[in-house]
């Protein structure tokens, strides 16, 4: 699983093979802090839009300055791991930017895609790919599941303690 995670140097030789062999590269970003059926079904959705799928997630840094300092609930290599699991994700990548506009940019993906809860005005890139013939799509939000939603409900779920802990 390791040899699916790549630093954006592998990444981009492995962009201009997948160009040269004709294969098209649907490419999505995120946090992806606690693994879920949203997110699952989304992934496999996004590589039904072409032949390879590169999964692009937030550092730690950038999660804690975009979702908070509780966050992330899993470090970035092991969310790199999880995701490199799947069968659906060909490849994962790490980047320390709050917007993957300028790796998009420099990966050209022939889609990129993010959930329904962005609007195609809001997804970082889009000009991008389009520019250079590439489709941007939204893909179906899975109402009800969220990380966001999971810890809060996991937090409600907590039994309350006293000052000592108990």
């Amino acid at each position: 699983m390791k040899e699916k995670i790549l630093s954006l140097e592998k990444l981009l030789g492995v962009r201009e093979g997948l160009r040269a062999a004709g294969q098209s590269l649907v490419f999505t970003n995120g946090v992806f802090d606690l693994l879920h059926v949203g997110h699952v079904r989304y992934l496999a959705e996004a590589l039904s839009l072409g032949d390879v799928l590169v999964v692009a997630i937030n550092s730690d840094r950038t999660v804690r300055e975009l979702k908070g300092e509780e966050r992330p609930v899993t470090n970035e290599s092991e969310r790199a791991e999880i995701l490199a699991a799947l069968r659906n994700v060909t490849y994962v990548t790490i980047f320390d930017d709050i917007s993957p506009r300028s790796l998009i940019a420099q990966l050209l993906p022939d889609v990129l895609v993010k959930g329904g809860d962005w609007g195609l005005e809001e997804i970082h890139g889009r000009e991008e790919v389009e520019a250079a013939g590439g489709k941007v799509a939204a893909l179906p939000f899975v109402a009800g599941a969220s990380t966001t939603g999971i810890i809060d409900r996991m937090k409600k779920s907590r039994p309350k303690t006293d000052d000592r802990g108990l």
